[in-house]
């Protein structure tokens, strides 16, 4: 019998995500890319997260870490202050000893160099103890990444005052609204303001610093901030199989959460005309008020489209029961599907999808620009102020709803904002560069594009 052997790599690099679905996709998504590009790549996730996911991440290797919460995962810290010490005084040492017995290991490639998620800047001491290279990867953007180092340099002073507008180089000006939540509202979030800012702690010291953008969507904010570090763009981190369809296989993300109920979305859309579909879902984390929930349900039932709208489970009882009621009964029982989630991007990239109603977390920002879907902005915390803010006035591909008072988007104004997506002179401008900013996606991870040279420039130092 004819012997197989290794295959053999020259370079292994180790990567290390921050244990949230909006961080661990595009770090894991990013590295599919390295391997696809012929490197070894060892995923070490906390052993929490290896245990209560299903992963179907290809040519990775995983390999797991001690957040200090094996069982139970961030949920057992009694805050968010207390899990990132535990993190990072039981994620230093399990992560040391994982390098150290690779790199003692005969059958193994030595890992040469650890990219990191910027919420734990503790993995760069552990890559210098060990003559690693070290490269930080920001899952924000770079508009939100700058706002919040003017911060940490003290070139932004907080809190902002009422009125004040704040320039930021390569944004438009902005107002305290349209900062991030952490800083427009420091009582509320004090703790995850210091994590923020404290992802720039040692930054200086790394040997790159990786976003998930591209070089054509944010070109001023990463010419200034490319004068501070060795900053290279590397996304969109989203499959293959939506952007330059070079990746065998690549068709998901690989990991996740959430059931997606996948037959029943698709199903669905399948039955509806193009263009028909407005999609709502506010992402993993945010939490809407009962209120907020009650305005969306009754501006879906009385618009003139189709609604696929994700709630998820922890949501589910702040739904009118009424408005239950009266999708499942009435003669146009077929125009809308509530879910508690769905496989987004084959609903981002199916011809029903008129508009995406989106919180503008940066995943799903990314997502939209990446398959041509235009928004109507409904931010809610942390950074989606300033994404939705991109979205409507610098990339123009959507349009923000209007608040009252009380903080609460009413019925009429989300009626209005439907129908201008779907059917407005507004909406078809949003369209339009909606399908510029897809183009300009795909051609920078396509061969050659600003992504796909980054890359292989970042790969090619490592030898």
């Amino acid at each position: 019998m004819e012997k197989v052997e290794r295959k053999a790599y020259t370079e292994h690099i180790l990567v290390l995500p921050y244990p949230l679905q909006g961080h661990l996709n595009p770090i894991l998504q990013f590295s599919k890319r390295l391997a696809s590009k012929h490197v070894k790549v060892t995923v070490a996730l906390t052993k929490c997260i290896a245990k209560t996911m299903k992963i179907q991440v290809g040519p990775l290797n995983i390999e797991t870490i001690s957040d200090g919460y094996d069982d139970v995962g961030r949920s057992g810290a009694s805050s968010a202050e207390d899990y990132l010490e535990r993190f990072q005084t039981f994620g230093s040492k399990t992560l040391t000893d994982l390098i150290e017995r690779i790199q003692s290991s005969d059958d193994d490639t030595p890992v040469s160099c650890v990219v990191y998620d910027s919420f734990v800047p503790w993995v760069l001491d552990v890559t210098q103890k060990l003559n690693l290279i070290g490269a930080v990867f920001f899952t924000q953007s770079l508009a939100v990444t700058s706002i919040y180092y003017h911060i940490y340099r003290g070139l932004l002073m907080v809190p902002v005052p009422d009125g004040e507008m704040i320039s930021i180089p390569g944004l438009p000006m902005l107002n305290v609204l349209e900062l991030p939540s952490f800083i427009s509202d420091i009582e509320s979030f004090p703790h995850f303001l210091r994590l923020l800012v404290n992802q720039f702690s040692n930054v200086d010291k790394a040997d790159w610093v990786l976003f998930n953008t591209f070089d054509e969507l944010e070109p001023e904010v990463l010419n200034w901030m490319a004068k501070l570090w060795r900053v290279r763009s590397i996304g969109p981190t989203i499959p293959s199989k939506y952007l330059d369809k070079r990746i065998e296989g690549d068709k998901d993300y690989g990991l996740n959460i959430f059931d997606t109920k996948r037959a029943e979305c698709i199903d669905w859309l399948n039955a509806r005309e193009d263009n028909s579909v407005v999609y709502i879902s506010m992402g993993s984390m945010a939490v809407l008020k009962q209120e907020q929930i009650e305005e969306v349900a009754w501006a879906l039932l009385d618009c003139d489209y189709n609604f696929l709208w994700v709630v998820r489970q922890t949501e589910e009882n702040k739904i009118p029961s009424r408005f239950r009621t009266d999708i499942t009964t009435s003669p146009g029982s077929e125009k809308g599907l509530v879910i508690t989630w769905c496989p987004q991007l084959e609903v981002l990239s199916h011809p029903a999808l008129g508009c995406f109603m989106t919180h503008c977390g940066w995943n799903s920002t990314m997502e939209s620009l990446s398959l041509g879907v235009p928004m109507i902005a409904f931010p809610q915390w942390s950074d989606q102020p300033t994404n939705a803010k991109c979205v409507e006035d610098l990339w123009k591909a959507g349009i923000r709803v209007k608040v009252d008072e009380d903080g609460i988007s009413r019925k009429k104004e989300l009626e209005l904002c439907i129908k201008e997506a779907m059917e407005g002179e507004k909406g078809m401008e949003m369209k339009q560069n909606a399908n510029k900013w897809k183009e300009l996606a795909v051609q920078a991870v396509n061969e050659g594009g600003s992504s796909d040279k980054n890359v292989d420039e970042f790969l090619e130092a490592l030898k």
